[in-house]
This record gives structure tokens, sequence and C-alpha cells, in this order.
């Protein structure tokens, strides 16, 4: 026979015994919840840093006073160069008989009655530099995703050493290459141009001599050459960090090289790309000996033709060294100088102003 059940009572003096035994049948055949000793806290180590992350130790703190100690003295360094500069053209400019950004006279001998204008160096300066730019940046994209998608691994570094060793090449030796060796090459093509699609003002003849080559077409296709392995190793270095997973996940998908490229790897770069580009027109901005030697200077006015000679801000001031031993003269150089400085301080917020763009 078997026994009857006995009923358990509660206890009164646990308060979660009580609970349960009220709460209904579950109540009361659960068992008390065991209680496990609490362990003693790990002591605070107070030399340590803090959860702000603020640094404590010796070491971060002679790091981080090095880090900003650097970032004040380039910028303050660049503001004392700017202030030079602005110091030096007062002179020359308050000199000056005509209106300094809208003139393309420049007549500095007479130094109580100066005339200088930087509106043709400027307008020469922009369009050699773009003109430079737009061959070089679609050229610079193809060999770097050729690089970095195509190209044979027993190729990829030989390749990439022979165009960064392009960089290396001092722009004397470029301008000596651009006006006797490169200008006769391309002349036949800048005749055919000039004669055949001289309605197209950027072609049209202007006041250089096209056959002579010492021309906007000549110096800008020079340039070109000369920036390319600045954009190429930059766009290359980025384009190398797209994700692996995204490449992958694009082939899973069934697409081609090329669409995974079109796809992953160019909109990954872009902002790497243009910011490479940026720091190309920034290097053609400034470019001085080889375009001193190949473009001809000349005394009619910039027509916005690539067959104008004429001189860019850089290669202007290098001509007018002879000068520079009279303060004043050598002032209107200094002025043309400081818009060169500002020009290249509005191409670089351009620039990241266009990088933050595309990010967000």
């Amino acid at each position: 026979m078997s026994e009857a059940p006995t009923q358990s009572k509660p206890s009164s003096s646990s308060p979660a015994g009580g609970r349960a035994g009220g709460g209904g049948p579950l109540g009361a055949d659960s068992p008390e919840p065991s209680v496990s000793p609490e362990l003693p806290e790990a002591p605070i180590n107070s030399s340590a840093s803090s959860i702000t992350g603020k640094a404590t130790r010796p070491g971060d703190r002679i790091f981080s006073s090095l880090a900003s100690g650097s970032a004040i003295f380039v910028t303050v360094l660049i503001g004392a160069i700017g202030v030079f500069l602005i110091w030096r053209a007062i002179p020359a400019l308050s000199r000056n008989e005509v209106n300094f950004l809208t003139s393309n006279v420049w007549k500095t001998e007479n130094i109580n009655a100066m005339l200088f204008g930087v509106r043709d160096l400027f307008l020469v300066t922009m369009l050699v530099s773009f003109f430079a730019l737009l061959l070089a940046m679609p050229i610079a994209l193809g060999i770097a995703i050729f690089l970095t998608e195509y190209s044979p691994k027993q190729l990829k570094k030989p390749l990439a050493y022979v165009i960064d060793l392009l960089a290396a090449v001092p722009s004397i030796v470029y301008g000596l290459w651009g006006l006797l060796v490169f200008a006769p090459v391309i002349r036949p093509v800048a005749v055919w141009l000039n004669d055949h699609l001289s309605w197209i003002f950027l072609v049209k003849t202007g006041s250089g001599s096209v056959a002579g080559g010492g021309t906007i077409f000549t110096a800008g296709i020079v340039l070109a050459v000369m920036i390319l392995p600045v954009i190429t190793a930059v766009t290359r270095e980025v384009f190398t960090q797209t994700p692996t997973a995204h490449i992958e996940a694009a082939l899973a998908l069934g697409a081609t090289r090329w669409e995974v490229v079109k796809t992953t790897v160019i909109p990954f770069g872009k902002s790497g790309y243009i910011s490479g580009s940026m720091l190309g027109l920034g290097r053609a901005l400034g470019e001085t000996m080889a375009l001193y030697l190949i473009l001809r200077t000349t005394a009619q006015s910039f027509s916005g033709s690539l067959f104008d000679g004429g001189a860019t801000i850089a290669s202007k001031i290098a001509l007018g060294y002879a000068e520079f031993n009279n303060s004043t003269q050598a002032g209107a150089y200094i002025a043309v100088g400081l818009v060169l400085f500002v020009l290249t301080f509005v191409v670089n917020a351009t620039a990241r102003a266009a990088v933050a763009g595309k990010k967000h």
C-alpha cells in the first residue's frame, strides 16, 4: 500500500517562504535560492589611467606634449610666413599705381611709380595646373586600378616602383626633357588641333608659338607627367585598403572583376582619390623650374587658349630674381607670392570640404 502524501507547512520566519506558500502549489515545493558569498572587490589603483582616458603615465604626458607642441609650431610657422609676406608686400602695394588684382601690366623699374598686376599670372597658373590635373587624374586612376586588381603579382612591385620613381626626378630635368624632346614630338598634334579645332576657345590661336612649343599646351602635358606619380601613389594605397569582405561579398553575388572594382573598390577609395588629386594640384600650382624653361614669356594679354605663352606665378618670381636686390621691387614679387600662398590654402580647404562631403 502506498502512503498518503504529507503536506509541508511553510515557514513563517522566511519572507520568501511565506510568499511562496501563499503564491500556489508551485511555490510550496520550490526550494529556497542559495546565496553565494560576496567576493571582495579589487583595490582601486589610483596610479592607473582614469575612465575618461586622461593620460597619467610619464610617457603619455611626454608624447602628448610633443605632439601638441609640433602642431602648435607648424601652425605658428605658417602664420609667421603669412605675416612676413604681408609685411614685405605692403610697401610695394602702396606704390602700385594700377589695380593689383585686375591688371596685367608688369613694370617695376621705377620704384616711385610701380605698375604691376597678378591677373594674367593667376589665370595662366590656374589653366596650366587644371589642364595638367585633367590629364593626370584618369591616367592615375587607371594605373591604380591595374596595380591593385589586374596586375600579375610579379609586376606589381616593379611597376609601382617605376611609377614612384617618377616623383624623384628633378623638375629641371622634366623642363629640359619637355623643351628639347617632348615639344618637337607633340608639335604635329598641336598644329593639327590649332588648324582644325580653332573654333574651340581652348585651342584657338593664342599669344604663343604653336610650332615652337613654348605654350600652356606643352607645359600642361609635362606638368601632368610630374604630378602623375603623386596621385597614383595615394590612390593605390587607398585602394589596397578596401575591406576583403566587401570584395568577397561582391564576388559571391556573381559580380565580374570590373563590377567588383566599380561597386566596392572605387566607392571605398573615392575620398583618397580626391585627396591625392588635390595634392597633385598643389604640386602643380607651385611648380617653378619646369615651367620656367618651357613657357615663353609674351607681352600680349592672356586670351584663355592652351596655345598662349606667358608665365605662372612661381615662374614669374624665378624670372625676376635679379630684381631682388631692391626691397621695394622684391616686394612686388612677394605680393604675387602671397596670392599663391592664399591660393594653396583655398585649394586645400576645397579638397577637405569635398572629401568630408563624400564621407557624409
